[in-house]
């Protein structure tokens, strides 16, 4: 028989469930309607972005420093840069068209924020696998050779832009500022995020600053994952775990800065 505490933690726990299934399902109703193809939009949309990005990068024919065809080398970058800088877009001012909800005592800002983040990874994740799926039938690419590394890197990702996120959102709560710099920031960030190069093509001497990125990590581990012995990758997954922990302490905190200072309408 479970303790009174872990009683009333699972019952909170079911709770909280319920109200981020509420607001996620709120979420794909009102961004994606019931018309057209209405929630298929969830992964169409990330899906359509990263084969016009393979398409281009293929009719160029771009160089990325690796012998990767090209069509994996744009599937393994874009899809994980629509992982993690999806995310804060979403966050930022996501509180403000929710605020009538903040009226129930089971709402709370970190389930508006978890809500929207899922829907963000969802897409993202079901059109990774999906693209991944289908170009490994028609033969333009190779299965992974080590999925557990794949979904590893994957899920560090995701918290990466998952902490990144709530942070962000919070802090956009307190100033303007924020949403006006994270939209150029995050278009800064996409050729320095690894998606469009590998480290080892890099010269030596701006491979280790190339590294400090952490999504750079996460993006080479993924690769890792999906090429094996194919390609040559640097990563370090403590220093992405460091940048995963320090932004979802940062980020809890702020959070519970706002929630005191938030006031229903």
């Amino acid at each position: 028989m479970l303790s009174p505490s872990l009683s009333t933690i699972g019952r909170s726990a079911a709770i909280q469930g319920r109200v981020i299934y509420a607001l996620f399902m709120r979420e794909v109703l009102t961004r994606y309607g019931r018309h057209n193809i209405g929630f298929l939009w969830l992964f169409v949309e990330p899906m359509l972005f990263t084969t016009g990005v393979t398409l281009l990068w293929t009719l160029a024919n771009a160089s990325h420093g690796s012998s990767l065809p090209i069509v994996a080398f744009a599937l393994t970058g874009y899809s994980s840069v629509l992982l993690w800088r999806n995310m804060p877009s979403r966050c930022i001012g996501a509180i403000e068209p929710n605020l009538a909800l903040m009226y129930h005592r089971n709402v709370r800002a970190i389930d508006i924020f978890i809500a929207r983040i899922l829907l963000e990874a969802g897409g993202a994740t079901i059109s990774f696998i999906t693209l991944s799926v289908f170009y490994i039938y028609i033969g333009w690419l190779e299965a992974p050779e080590d999925v557990l590394t794949v979904i590893g890197a994957w899920l560090l990702l995701g918290w990466f832009g998952a902490s990144l996120a709530t942070l962000l959102g919070a802090l956009a709560e307190k100033s303007d500022i924020i949403d006006r710099l994270w939209h150029p920031a995050a278009y800064l960030l996409f050729p320095l995020s690894g998606a469009a190069f590998m480290v080892d093509a890099l010269p030596v001497g701006a491979q280790k600053y190339a590294l400090y990125v952490p999504m750079v990590n996460a993006v080479e581990m993924v690769r890792d994952g999906y090429f094996g012995n194919h390609i040559r990758t640097h990563y370090s997954v403590t220093y992405v775990l460091f940048w995963c922990f320090g932004l979802t302490v940062l980020a809890l905190a702020q959070v519970a800065v706002v929630n005191r200072e938030i006031t229903p309408e």
